[in-house]
């Protein structure tokens, strides 16, 4: 009773964010007004809106101006006509008329500098730049939205700046006009809905480069003129990273690939369609991958697929973090895979030593704060024991039903159980709570005897809090041979006996890497 009981409150708990629970944003249009005299900014945004019901009043998250930073909204209108809104905490309040339609346009017009999400500095070569950097909430920082990865909508961005710059956003380029006075209009458009957390835009000098065109989908590189040829070079590997998510997991859903350079507080940010790489990603020594790999699978889990919940977000980083070892895995080898996992495990258990803590923590408040190796490596572990549990092609049969239900759609993590549970048949239950929602991992002690042609084999699980249910592979090795036995552990102690013909060399636990645990 105590575990349903638990079950049912992880199902329902939320972050803190307050939803606007009657109206739906469908659209973004940003119009944006860059210079190089002042850091401030002049923007106007058209956001589409539909009421479920009757029109109520909703928020838009836009931080208000305190002394140096901020933004200032000057009016609010629907259509043609001023509307009454407050700004205040942070939060735009708009109160909409009373009659019309169920989809209504609103315009806000603003200005200011923002301290942070618009990242406006010099390149590490020092030319001036301007980069969306809005991961997780720092959107409203600079644009006027609702600002939490729950409401998804289509994004246009027209920036106007000066003409010396070359612009790159969220979105198919569908304009580019020369303005005189020095400046050039340049509109991209996504159809695709996205959160806000991965849109983005690129200002500066940049040299740009068609790399490929894999399935329809054009892959570009942006990087600093002054290391070009190097950054051509490091980026060209997105083509074939692309080209193994969407034939292994399904169809892309952006317009394009492009892939940026760019000042960005983290090593890759995942924006949908226009990632950003960290300015020392290029280096001409095609070191990055892995890195690259990562941000291309977030394209589908967690831009496309996202999760509806901050306390979810494993459902982004653990899956980016494995199928960045499945894309090393088929280029590489399973070796590759073993390595990987190998390292991983380590850090899981060095992370927990200092921070006894679940996967799915709903103790974590603050978005900033939901990165971490639980959710990236433990996360993407959880994986490779469901993918050993449910066997290879049931696995990938439930990747792909699972992108395929929730391609452009919000997802939790209860989710993607019932589809996993669907394709294969197999009650997961168990596997989900004690792996995503039970802190810690199984700490085995263990021994091994040989005698009249059998291996006697003791096993203890030695954490207090929790037993753990799991098979364990034992490797018996012979010479250069590695006899693999699968055993069920589901007790704190168990005994096992083996016959076998001669004496091991030695015994391994789970040689193929296929469990999360700490060996004592």
């Amino acid at each position: 009773m105590v575990f349903l009981l638990l079950f049912v409150v992880f199902l329902n708990a939320q972050d803190q964010y307050q939803k606007n629970e009657s109206v739906d944003v469908k659209g973004y249009v940003f119009n944006l007004f860059l210079n190089d005299d002042t850091n401030k900014i002049k923007g106007e945004a058209l956001i589409t809106v539909d009421f479920k019901n009757e029109a109520n009043q909703f928020t838009l998250d836009l931080i208000g101006k305190s002394r140096v930073y901020g933004m200032n909204v000057t009016q609010v209108r629907e259509g043609d006509s001023l509307v009454i809104y407050s700004h205040q905490q942070n939060k735009i309040i708009i109160s909409p008329s009373i009659k019309g339609p169920k989809t209504r346009i609103f315009k806000v017009q603003y200005h200011g500098i923002a301290q942070k999400g618009l990242v406006i500095d010099t390149t590490k070569f020092g030319q001036r730049s301007f980069f969306g950097d809005n991961w997780p909430n720092l959107a409203r920082h600079w644009l006027p939205s609702v600002d939490h990865p729950y409401d998804k909508a289509t994004i246009e961005f027209r920036i106007t700046a000066p003409d010396h710059y070359d612009v790159v956003a969220t979105g198919k380029k569908t304009e580019e006009s020369y303005l005189g006075n020095g400046y050039k209009l340049t509109t991209y458009k996504e159809q695709a809905p996205v959160a806000m957390k991965v849109v983005t835009i690129g200002v500066t000098k940049f040299a740009s480069k068609l790399l490929e065109v894999v399935h329809d989908i054009p892959v570009t590189a942006w990087v600093y003129p002054e290391n070009r040829l190097e950054g051509f070079s490091d980026y060209s590997v997105a083509s074939k990273v692309l080209r193994y998510f969407i034939d292994h997991i399904g169809p892309y859903s952006y317009a394009k690939l492009a892939n940026m350079q760019a000042k960005t507080q983290w090593g890759g940010l995942e924006n949908a369609g226009t990632i950003s790489y960290f300015e020392n990603s290029v280096t001409g020594k095609n070191t990055v991958e892995g890195l690259i790999a990562h941000e291309i699978a977030h394209q589908w889990f967690g831009n496309s697929a996202t999760e509806n919940n901050w306390n979810h977000v494993w459902l982004s980083e653990g899956f980016a973090t494995y199928f960045s070892i499945l894309y090393v895995e088929a280029i590489y080898g399973d070796e590759k895979r073993k390595s990987e996992l190998a390292l991983d495990r380590k850090e899981v258990i060095d992370y927990y030593k200092q921070n006894p803590a679940p996967i799915v923590d709903l103790t974590i408040k603050d978005p900033m704060k939901v990165l971490s190796t639980n959710t990236y490596q433990k996360g993407g572990w959880v994986l490779n024991m469901l993918r050993h549990k449910l066997g290879n092609a049931t696995f990938w049969k439930g990747i792909r039903t699972y992108y395929e239900t929730y391609q452009n759609a919000n997802v939790m993590t209860t989710d993607f159980r019932k589809i996993m549970e669907e394709v294969s048949g197999a009650d997961l239950e168990v596997f989900f709570q004690q792996w995503l929602f039970t802190k810690g991992h199984p700490e085995i002690k263990w021994n091994w005897s040989y005698k009249k042609g059998k291996v006697k084999l003791v096993l203890k699980q030695l954490q207090d809090h929790h037993v753990f249910h799991f098979p364990l592979e034992i490797g018996l090795v012979h010479d250069d041979e590695v006899t693999v036995i699968k055993i069920e552990m589901d007790k704190r102690s168990l005994e096992f006996e083996f016959k076998t013909d001669s004496r091991p060399d030695t015994i391994v636990l789970d040689p193929e890497y296929w469990l999360l645990f700490e060996e004592k």
